[in-house]
């Protein structure tokens, strides 16, 4: 049977019942968090919505056992998939000696977000930002895109859509990675996606809604892996990188980072907008302390 929902009013208040162990201690939010999911597999709480975090991306999310439920379960904004071009089907996995004809990203992603947006009036998260979708292309970038343009159009009601430079904000926004077929994209009057950029695109002249973020893998810009502190050059070059993409209205995203939380703490710092990890668990209590 379906549990219902805690409304967050409710659950701020068990929160403040649960915030003292039995010795008086002041107990941590990842703490509390442990608690009222003990307290929920038991049968004494129903389950809690959990809450909405815009930095938090699941990379290579389509490895979990339960391909983008589990990222929304533990309240990730932002979720990746790779994506194959195999017989006119588009086929999420991260080899192709992976693929299935039964894991498309229809079936994946794009109908489980449009059931859950026209449940939730409109919106993934109702109380959060706007899902980001990112798909990655690892097939030829122009045939595949051409597949993948077509499947967008047919929700239209979902994701949010660049018509001759207007931005029509909806429940989801895609921004293509990988293989990505810049010039056939930016030439669409209608497109249903952005373009993921790199270090290299901080200076471009492209809007926001063409290139809305900027991601480059960690290793090519810094070797500091989280332990001792973070060498001051190159924190400095990470805030320049933030400080630029920001002022163009993009996003920063580093992938390949470290999984530690003395790098997620700096990265959080700098203002990086989506946090790049495998670890769902790990990264939502990190998150809900710093919250």
């Amino acid at each position: 049977m379906h549990q219902r929902r805690l409304p967050a009013a409710r659950l701020l208040t068990l929160l403040h019942f649960v915030r003292r162990d039995r010795a008086g201690r002041t107990l941590r939010t990842s703490e509390m968090l442990a608690l009222l999911a003990a307290l929920v597999s038991a049968g004494s709480l129903p389950a809690a919505e959990p809450v909405p975090l815009p930095q938090a991306h699941a990379h290579n999310d389509y490895l979990h056992e339960r391909p983008l439920l589990d990222a929304l379960d533990h309240g990730f904004c932002s979720v990746e998939a790779d994506v194959f071009l195999v017989d006119g089907q588009l086929l999420v996995a991260h080899e192709r000696a992976e693929l299935s004809p039964d894991r498309t990203l229809a079936d994946l992603y794009l109908d489980p977000l449009r059931e859950r947006a026209r449940t939730g009036g409109g919106r993934v998260w109702p109380d959060g930002p706007p899902l980001t979708l990112l798909i990655d292309i690892k097939s030829e970038a122009e045939p595949t895109y051409r597949a993948l343009h077509d499947l967008l159009s047919r929700y239209g009601d979902l994701l949010s859509t660049v018509r001759d430079g207007q931005v029509d904000q909806k429940a989801v926004t895609v921004i293509l990675s990988g293989n990505r077929p810049r010039e056939l994209l930016l030439s669409q009057p209608l497109r249903f996606a952005g373009l993921d950029g790199r270090v290299e695109d901080l200076d471009s002249t492209l809007p926001s809604h063409a290139l809305p973020l900027i991601s480059d893998r960690w290793g090519k810009l810094f070797t500091w892996s989280g332990e001792g502190a973070m060498p001051a050059e190159q924190r400095a070059r990470m805030d320049q990188i933030v400080s630029r993409a920001h002022a163009a209205g993009r996003r920063v995203r580093f992938w390949a980072t470290p999984e530690r939380v003395e790098l997620w703490r700096v990265l959080d710092e700098a203002g990086v907008d989506l946090i790049n990890t495998d670890d769902l668990a790990g990264l939502q209590a990190f998150l809900a302390d710093r919250q």
